[in-house]
């Protein structure tokens, strides 16, 4: 049984409202309501989303007692080397997580400071997305 810490950064509370022609209908709760049906029997999971960064780092450093983290750091993504060293430091695994495809969005979206201190990054698959990272991280870890 693998014990991972899915983070996810600013204004992801309000999926389901914040721009659904990008981001989607699916709420926070439904994506996570999701990933603990899927698995939840198997793995235990824990779910944190803050809207600052220094919580975001609390959340990160407690990942260090466990095996693993999937994050969306949100616009954090392209600003925040705090959470980005936080990542580096707890030496565990983690994918980073997007949405939508950053890559083909904004200038200011196409750089990571988050992904090179993950095993891998998603984006672009919608809600789908977490499962997708989820996979992907248990695959690492077996």
């Amino acid at each position: 049984m693998a014990k991972i810490s899915i983070i996810q950064g600013p204004n992801l509370n309000l999926l389901g409202m914040r721009e659904p022609e990008l981001y989607g209908r699916a709420t926070l709760q439904e994506i996570h309501d999701g990933l603990q049906k899927a698995f939840g029997q198997d793995h235990q999971l824990e779910f944190f989303q803050s809207n600052h960064e220094g919580a975001i780092i609390d959340a990160i450093h407690k990942v260090m007692n466990q095996d693993g983290l999937v994050i969306n750091p949100g616009a954090y993504t392209h600003t925040s080397y705090a959470i980005r060293d936080a990542i580096a430091t707890i030496q565990k695994p983690a994918i980073e997580i997007h949405l939508t495809a950053i890559y083909a969005r904004e200038a200011f979206r196409q750089e990571s400071l988050i992904a090179p201190v993950c095993i891998g990054q998603l984006s672009g698959f919608g809600a789908y997305g977490y499962t997708l990272a989820m996979q992907a991280l248990l695959q690492h870890l077996a």
